[in-house]
């Protein structure tokens, strides 16, 4: 029934309540809107693992965007079936920040983010906090020890005085035409590949699977999914989500702890959709 639809949704703040909860009312949308044919998976920032036990909790049916858009994972296959991978002088730029950000008072944590593996080349407590909350796969080693191929993602994580720091550094140095960044906290700014963001890797799949631009509906809630939602022909946030983001998007969900996602499926199966946009 809803074959030709495409549903994809951010996880924190979105899929999950503010604790990181799945609200029952958004585990019963999902599976009804599946279940009638509609395509629904996951869009986020995180590692393969990391992701699995959120889309393990529902009932998504096509592979999920990975490391915000660098990759298209396959949980059935266990595979990765698509990569965006940063070349030469997003690697450089690293380089630079490790050498240019290492006084103790002017310091970032470097994490350098591979399919599902992560090498620390500067080590910090905000760095160490990330892989233990996120329980991921990683090791702490010097640059020159990572494979120059397979860069999905890097992220620089620092005090807000660091990151606003770095971020003047970007908008002086030709690199933000070389790489795309997007900050994804206070606390982190997050360097891809160019023109690599979950907007990117929710059209690969599209095309994959022959689903039409204006029946691809995504949800998020915060910056880091600007480029996302403005991909996509229904762009959909939650209700707490920023003002610029809300001025985005042509449906507004209720709030992450009430299942805004749920609102957004029941928009869609109601048929509300297809009649306020002639689709």
């Amino acid at each position: 029934m809803y074959e030709n639809w495409l549903v994809v949704s951010d996880i924190d703040g979105t899929l999950n309540n503010k604790i990181r909860r799945l609200p029952q009312r958004n585990y019963d949308a999902i599976k009804e809107f599946t279940e009638k044919g509609g395509n629904f998976t996951l869009a986020s920032g995180r590692l393969t693992s990391s992701l699995k036990r959120n889309y393990d909790r529902i009932t998504p049916n096509q592979p999920a965007i990975v490391l915000n858009g660098a990759g298209l994972y396959d949980f059935e296959k266990q595979e990765m079936l698509w990569r965006s991978t940063i070349g030469k002088e997003g690697q450089d730029f690293v380089r630079l920040v490790i050498e240019k950000y290492n006084d103790a008072f002017k310091s970032l944590d470097v994490g350098i983010y591979f399919d599902d593996y992560v090498y620390i080349v500067k080590k910090g407590f905000l760095g160490n906090q990330t892989m233990k909350i996120d329980k991921a796969h990683y090791e702490v080693t010097s640059l020159d020890n990572v494979p120059t191929e397979g860069w999905m993602k890097v992220i620089f994580w620092g005090i807000p005085a660091n990151i606003n720091s770095l971020r003047r550094l970007i908008d002086r140095s030709e690199i933000k035409k070389k790489v795309n960044f997007m900050a994804s906290s206070l606390w982190t700014m997050e360097m891809l590949a160019k023109d690599t963001h979950k907007g990117t890797g929710i059209l690969e799949l599209a095309n994959r699977i022959g689903i039409e631009k204006s029946h691809i509906a995504a949800i998020g809630d915060y910056y880091n999914d600007w480029d996302m939602l403005r991909t996509v022909g229904l762009p959909a946030c939650a209700g707490q989500a920023p003002k610029a983001i809300h001025e985005t998007c042509k449906f507004e969900a209720c709030h992450c702890n009430k299942g805004c996602v749920a609102d957004l499926l029941e928009y869609i199966m109601s048929g509300k959709a297809e009649q306020d946009f002639n689709l």
